[in-house]
């Protein structure tokens, strides 16, 4: 799982955010070997292009799909698509055809995604049924349909819950709000992140296929350092390192805050690089590496999706300060 102090300029000037490999080590196989899991015999979670049974009955139930993808300007950003439980769907291939899914809902027409997800573009998606910990990731390549979408899909893969904070959701008929779009991020906005609990998260790699992943902690895990700059830490997960893999090849990224209550989105846009150094991730507790965040946009969308969830149960995993409760 992935997570990162007001560093000045020499702190940031030791940050590594593309170590020396071989040209033919992916980011992950880089990332992985860093991280040490590069021992004989070990091999990352699976990844597939057939959505089992049970996942697709997944699907099914859920509200809210995550989505990554990039603009017609190349800048990554992580939307959410949401409706009532039935509007994701998990479609059979055909043969040597692989697995798709449809999605009976579109951006709104102020999100950064609404344009490209209008024709056919990779995306990189996530899953996240918080109340039950489940979560499930896939890519692929979006094409528009109507006012939907159908997703065939490259990869399908589940992994670790660490990290997700318990929360049940209820429906609601909410009118959206206005769209403010800046910069850099203003006051409200910085508080707003401090505050989080959860984000999601879309990369590239260097050919641009997408992922979106989650990251959850306690309540000020993503340290603002300023109105253009985070900072969140790594923690220990399932080593399959998807998301920076993809930024050891590909610092673009997006950012999605949600806020639980009001259905307000926070939507990031900007770059990412991996700060390996031990003595700057040894301040954070339980963070195993940081990841500096450097934003280039901000959209806020008021009351955007059609949920409010209830408080949450936070993850035993969440790693807390020492003596801390």
């Amino acid at each position: 799982m992935t997570g990162t102090d007001a560093m000045d300029a020499t702190r940031t000037d030791t940050m590594e955010t593309h170590p020396p490999r071989a040209t033919a080590e992916s980011g992950e196989q880089m990332v992985r070997r860093r991280a040490g899991f590069d021992r004989p015999g070990y091999s990352g979670p699976t990844k597939h292009r057939r959505i089992p049974a049970v996942a697709a009955e997944f699907l099914t139930a859920q509200p809210m799909l995550l989505v990554g993808a990039a603009d017609a300007d190349g800048r990554i950003w992580a939307s959410a698509l949401a409706d009532r439980p039935g509007f994701l769907r998990a479609r059979p291939g055909l043969g040597d055809e692989p697995d798709a899914v449809t999605i009976a809902a579109r951006p709104t027409p102020h999100d950064p995604l609404a344009a490209v997800l209008g024709g056919s573009t990779r995306v990189g998606m996530i899953a996240l049924e918080p109340a039950r910990r489940r979560r499930m990731r896939m890519n692929g390549r979006a094409t528009a349909t109507g006012d939907g979408l159908h997703v065939a899909l490259d990869q399908v893969f589940s992994n670790c819950p660490k990290y997700i904070q318990a929360r049940g959701f209820d429906l609601l008929a909410r009118q959206p709000g206005p769209v403010r779009r800046t910069s850099q991020l203003t006051l409200p906005q910085q508080l707003f992140v401090n505050s989080a609990d959860t984000f999601f998260i879309a990369t590239a790699d260097r050919a641009g296929d997408l992922d979106t992943s989650h990251r959850g902690g306690l309540p000020g895990f993503v340290e603002v350092l300023g109105p253009g700059r985070l900072r969140f830490p790594d923690y220990a997960g399932n080593a399959m390192f998807a998301t920076l893999g993809n930024l050891a090849e590909n610092p673009a990224a997006g950012l999605l805050f949600i806020d639980w209550d009001t259905g307000t989105t926070l939507q990031l846009t900007g770059t990412a690089r991996i700060d390996w150094d031990p003595a700057h991730s040894a301040q954070v507790p339980g963070a195993q590496r940081l990841v500096d965040f450097t934003v280039a946009g901000v959209v806020e969308s008021v009351a955007a999706l059609p949920l409010t969830w209830s408080d949450p149960t936070y993850s035993p995993f969440n790693p807390r300060a020492e003596g801390g409760s």
